[in-house]
């Protein structure tokens, strides 16, 4: 028995591309050869449709697309994912299921128990869980038990769980699990899902095949990863991270001779890697899936915006990134040259548009109302402001989709302006806190120096007021990134990072600029979620809420 994965990267709602790329690998897969290839968790119509589920019309699509797929499989058997209609009248419309094809038919549709509904993750609101018996498809004297995603995970006597599928489904004595999966990314992922893995196959004693999405969506992100276990808990084989892959394996080679050792994070890159490269490939898909091509950002010399640019680039190429300097009077020498110096290195087109006049202009026009007042964040935030309109003016005259470059620190304590650095058409470092951001760029400039090093050591600053540093309105980041940590990536609450030793007013203080500045986030462009929990759709906090205020 030859089984193939194909890990493939989908757009959402894309029937005609999607449909002719599964149609495609069967092919492939056919002269390999393989008996079966699986295609992952609602390949047909990608992951996650969201409210397109209630188009009937999105439905019929869906089907239609199973229907044609399933003329291609002759010589072959598939294992592919689609929403299927629930007959009954009871519970939701809708099953996130699992479809096998063979004989240029449907021949069995199993339906996905367990639903996620916590985080990134709202299934329950369109599918019904299965409640039917399990079953297994024999296919070439091989028993196929065929799972959904988060139907493997739970592995314990978890009470919250009425049913373990796996736990029913050996009492039918399978020769195998298939995993088809939309497992997105946070760089804790891949662990977590090998970990999930092996323990299955060793509880069971069973080979597992579990295959991964791969592609951005939006903010969501699906690293790959798909990757082969034998009955022993051996990971046999791991798919590539962040790009297509297709491999056929021999069933009766790795489980009855291979004895390959499973080495702890064998194939997968160093979290930070994780992190850039997820990034890269989101970007890339943001712009390839929306049909866009060129992107502009204002480069000011900082850590931010330098990383943001060396990403962009090698998502889209350096000749479809355009870079903008927006100095001010307030801005040193050195932040206009670093910027200059890394746009030169990545060969990206630059231009410098001084704001002073644009400034001077608001501060004309608002001086009756402000003369005599005192130069406070108003007058900063106008400069943010100017930059930003003349970004969007660029982006609007040529085509361009402006990058935001704020990182998740200054996005937790509202440390940016509405409508000024905050504006974009997608957030790159939104989920990157700013000691993160600082790794990113050493290892970029890992073989040889891309950034320039003194945007690396100098401290950090907005530069809208003279000698101005971000440590005069925040604690230090490797301070503050570790309590913005603890409360939004693992919810503790103030007494417990107070008990770890922080200090009570800076936790207090740090807590609530997080809570205050909810109603800015809202109003943020999508942000790539590479974090455990990123802003986003993945947290959902009320604006008007009084906890820790």
């Amino acid at each position: 028995m030859r089984i193939a994965l194909a890990q493939l990267n989908y757009h959402i709602g894309d029937f005609e591309n999607n449909i002719a790329h599964i149609k495609s690998c069967i092919h492939k897969a056919k002269t390999l050869p393989a008996d079966v290839v699986i295609f992952s968790e609602l390949a047909v119509c990608g992951y996650p449709p969201r409210d397109f589920l209630e188009f009937d019309d999105f439905i019929s699509k869906c089907r239609d697309g199973i229907l044609s797929i399933a003329e291609e499989c002759k010589d072959i058997a598939v294992i592919v994912g689609a929403p299927s209609v629930n007959p009954s009248d009871k519970g939701k419309p809708l099953y996130n299921s699992a479809y096998f094809l063979a004989e240029g038919k449907i021949q069995a549709v199993f339906h996905k128990t367990l639903l996620p509904n916590y985080d990134v993750f709202d299934e329950y609101r369109y599918f019904e869980p299965n409640r039917l018996p399990y079953a297994v498809v024999e296919y070439k004297k091989y028993k196929f038990a065929v799972t959904i995603c988060e139907d493997i995970w739970n592995i314990t006597d978890d009470p919250l769980y009425v049913r373990n599928p796996m736990d029913e489904l050996i009492l039918l004595n399978p020769d195998l699990v298939i995993n088809i999966a939309a497992s997105p990314f946070h760089y804790g992922q891949p662990k977590r899902r090998r970990d999930v893995l092996i323990r299955n196959a060793k509880k069971y004693k069973l080979p597992f095949f579990f295959l991964n999405h791969v592609g951005g969506q939006t903010e969501l992100l699906f690293d790959g990863g798909s990757m082969v276990v034998n009955p022993e808990g051996n990971v046999f084989d791991e798919m590539n991270y962040f790009e297509e892959d297709l491999r056929v394996y021999n069933l009766n080679d790795f489980i009855y001779k291979d004895k390959k050792e499973y080495r702890e994070d064998a194939n997968t890159p160093s979290k930070i890697e994780l992190i850039h490269d997820a990034l890269v490939m989101g970007i890339r898909d943001y712009f390839g899936k929306m049909e866009l091509k060129t992107a502009i950002l204002g480069l000011s010399g900082g850590i931010d915006s330098a990383v943001t640019l060396v990403l962009a680039a090698r998502a889209l190429g350096s000749e479809n990134v355009r870079a903008i300097l927006l100095p001010s009077h307030f801005s040193s020498e050195h932040s206009k040259q670093d910027a200059i110096e890394l746009a030169d290195r990545l060969n990206i087109k630059h231009d410098i548009i001084e704001i002073d006049k644009a400034y001077s202009a608001f501060e004309d026009l608002l001086k009756p109302w402000f003369e005599d007042l005192p130069f406070n964040l108003t007058e900063e935030n106008i400069q943010a402001r100017a930059r930003a309109v003349i970004l969007m003016a660029l982006s609007n005259k040529f085509g361009y989709i402006l990058l935001n470059t704020s990182n998740k620190s200054e996005a937790a304590v509202g440390y940016g302006t509405l409508y000024g650095d905050m504006c974009g058409g997608i957030s790159v470092l939104g989920d990157v806190y700013k000691t993160q951001v600082y790794e990113l760029a050493s290892w970029i400039n890992r073989k040889k120096e891309i950034i320039p090093q003194n945007t690396i050591d100098k401290p950090p600053s907005a530069e809208l007021r003279p000698g101005q540093k971000d440590s005069d309105s925040l604690p230090d980041y490797s301070i503050l990134d570790k309590i913005l940590y603890g409360y939004i990536e693992l919810r503790k609450g103030p007494n417990e990072l107070i008990q770890e030793g922080f200090d009570k007013e800076m936790v207090k203080r740090v807590l609530k600029l997080v809570n205050t500045s909810e109603y800015k986030r809202y109003q943020t462009p999508p942000i790539l979620r590479v974090s455990p929990k990123a802003f986003g759709t993945g947290r959902r906090m009320p604006i008007v809420g009084k906890y820790l205020s």
